[in-house]
């Protein structure tokens, strides 16, 4: 456990994590149980969600991690995530609006209404529905961290994935809005945008070794990113260490976007 009273210590914090039970959610889930938090893991099936819960409190203590399933594209389930936290945690202090969706690959000109305002909801409208279920409590506090995982993506066009990146691009004028609207209250949003992280998520983006060896060569780092790389962002974000920072989009890409 980390020294009380450092700059990264997340002690008596309580964190839900949306989509946390693979790739960049997991990953800051168990980083943040590593550094002192207790941890929400959610998702859409429950089987994962709790496996996940286990795998924290048995390499921590029972009961750093609960499961609570939920679909972000559920308004009810949402609340319900919002709820049964507090039932069980009693406060909730840090929200992390990791998951999204994107079924559609291909020009803007064939992708569907239906596909498109999926993809909205999803990934905006969803953000800002947890946050608004959140906010009261921290304003109470004078204290809290939301973080909305966008992407480089939303920085930058793209052929195949283009109402994905709209939609990124929305999450940070979002992370914006809610940071001068939440800032008087003590409550700090950021974005973090990350490039090409090896998730199952973004496989189609990496599985093929020709296409991973050029996105690397394309990266200063030359290599592409893991959760962790995404996961330390969100720990300064959540923690005392970025306590003077709100309305900003971290980009944490190797130094892709730079070049």
């Amino acid at each position: 456990m980390p020294a009380i009273g450092t700059l990264f210590d997340l002690t008596g914090k309580t964190a839900i994590i949306t989509g946390s039970t693979k790739g960049i959610g997991k990953a800051i889930a168990e980083q943040f149980a590593e550094h002192g938090a207790r941890v929400v893991i959610s998702s859409r099936k429950p089987g994962p969600c709790e496996e996940v819960a286990a795998a924290i409190n048995a390499k921590h203590k029972p009961g750093t991690a609960i499961a609570i399933p939920a679909n972000i594209s559920s308004r009810d389930d949402l609340t319900r995530l919002v709820n049964e936290t507090n039932a069980s945690f009693g406060k909730i202090d840090i929200l992390v609006c990791n998951a999204a969706s994107n079924p559609y690959y291909g020009p803007m000109s064939g992708i569907t209404d239906e596909a498109f305002a999926k993809i909205l909801s999803n990934n905006i409208i969803s953000n800002n529905t947890l946050a608004t279920l959140v906010a009261p409590q921290m304003a109470e506090r004078k204290d809290g961290a939301i973080i909305i995982i966008s992407s480089i993506g939303g920085l930058r066009a793209s052929t195949v994935i283009g109402a994905y990146c709209v939609s990124k691009a929305a999450d940070v004028q979002l992370a914006r809005n809610l940071a001068a609207e939440l800032g008087p209250s003590g409550i700090r949003v950021n974005c973090i945008s990350p490039g090409l992280v090896k998730t199952d998520f973004a496989k189609a983006l990496w599985d093929d070794p020709t296409t991973k060896e050029q996105r690397e060569e394309e990266t200063p780092l030359r290599r592409i990113g893991v959760p962790d790389d995404i996961a330390g962002a969100a720990v300064m974000l959540a923690s005392r260490a970025g306590a003077w920072l709100t309305g900003q989009n971290i980009v944490v890409d190797g130094g892709v976007t730079a070049v």
